[in-house]
C-alpha cells in the first residue's frame, strides 16, 4: 500500500479490512504507532457525524464506538467490514441516548428491562406536578381549613428542592438525588394516596435498577421521603416524611436537627453505602 494510497483505501470495504488485519499482525501497540489510524479515525467521525447528532451525541463517540468494533475479529472477518462497524455504531449510539434519558449506564440501556422506560420526567417539566396540593401527600388534622392558599403551588416547587438539598447536604450525589425526589414525586401525582405510593416504589426494583442504588439506599429514601404509612405514626415526624414536613411549613434546618432522620439519610447514602 502505497503512502499516497493508505489514507482513503480504508474507505472501501476491502481497503479497511487489510488495513485492520494489518493493524492485528502487528500486535499491540499497532493502533498507537501506525500512522494511518488518525486518518481513519477522523474520517470515521466525518462518515457517522449525522448519525451521532441524529442520537444527540458528538460524533467521536461515534467514532469510539467504531474504533472498538473495528479491534474485533467480527469485523475483520465480515464480508462488508464497513456494514458491520455501521450496526455496531448504531446499536452504541442508541444505548449511548437511551442511557442519557433513563439516567442509566450504556450497559444498562441496552438490556430490555431497562431500555423499555421512559425517560424521567422532570419535576419542574409537568404541566400541573402536584399544584393542587395532591392528596398523597395531606394529612388533614380535624377542623383544620383544607382550602389552598395561592402560594401552594410554590411552595410545592420549594418542598421538592428542599428535599434536593436535604440529600446532598448528607452525602447523596445531586444527580442521583434530583432523578430519585422527581421519581418519587411522579409516582406520588399517579397514586391514590402517599402510602401506596410508597409500597408501589418499595416493590419497583427497576426504578431502583435505573437510579442504580441499592435496595438498602432505596428503601431507607423511601422512608425518610415519605415517612412510615403506619397509621398510628400518621401525625408524627416519623410519619409524615420530609416532603410531608417541608409543605407543612417546616424550615429545612429544622429537619438537619432531626437526628434520626440525619442518621437514616447520611448512613444510607449511595456512597457510603457502597463503601460498607
Amino acid at each position: 500500500m502505497s503512502a499516497q494510497a493508505a489514507p482513503t483505501s480504508f474507505r472501501t470495504p476491502e481497503g479497511l479490512r487489510a488495513l485492520l488485519e494489518r493493524l492485528h499482525d502487528d500486535g499491540e501497540g499497532a493502533w498507537q504507532r501506525d500512522m494511518d489510524v488518525a486518518a481513519l479515525m477522523e474520517y470515521t467521525a466525518g462518515r457517522y457525524a449525522s448519525l451521532a447528532r441524529k442520537h444527540g451525541l458528538d460524533p467521536w463517540e461515534a467514532a469510539s464506538a467504531a474504533f472498538d468494533a473495528m479491534r474485533t475479529p467480527a469485523v475483520r472477518n465480515a464480508d462488508d467490514p464497513w456494514a458491520v462497524v455501521t450496526r455496531a455504531v448504531q446499536v452504541t449510539l442508541i444505548a449511548e441516548e437511551r442511557g442519557n434519558g433513563l439516567l442509566c449506564s450504556t450497559h444498562q440501556a441496552r438490556r430490555p428491562q431497562y431500555s423499555g422506560f421512559h425517560d424521567p420526567e422532570r419535576f419542574s417539566d409537568r404541566e400541573n406536578p402536584l399544584t393542587d396540593y395532591h392528596e398523597a401527600l395531606q394529612i388533614a388534622p380535624a377542623g383544620e381549613d383544607e382550602h389552598e392558599s395561592d402560594d401552594e403551588a410554590s411552595g410545592v416547587v420549594r418542598a421538592v428542592e428542599d428535599a434536593i438539598k436535604l440529600l446532598t447536604l448528607l452525602d447523596w450525589p445531586e444527580q442521583t438525588a434530583r432523578a430519585a425526589i422527581e421519581h418519587i414525586c411522579t409516582r406520588l401525582g399517579e397514586a391514590p394516596s402517599r402510602a401506596s405510593a410508597a409500597e408501589s416504589l418499595r416493590r419497583d426494583p427497576h426504578a431502583r435498577a435505573v437510579l442504580d442504588l441499592s435496595s438498602t439506599s432505596w428503601n431507607a429514601l423511601l422512608r425518610a421521603i415519605l415517612g412510615n404509612p403506619d397509621p398510628d405514626q400518621a401525625r408524627t415526624a416519623v410519619g409524615r416524611g420530609v416532603l410531608y414536613r417541608l409543605l407543612v411549613g417546616e424550615p429545612l434546618r429544622a429537619l438537619l436537627t432531626d437526628d434520626d432522620l440525619v442518621l437514616l439519610l447520611g448512613l444510607n447514602a449511595p456512597t457510603l453505602a457502597g463503601a460498607r
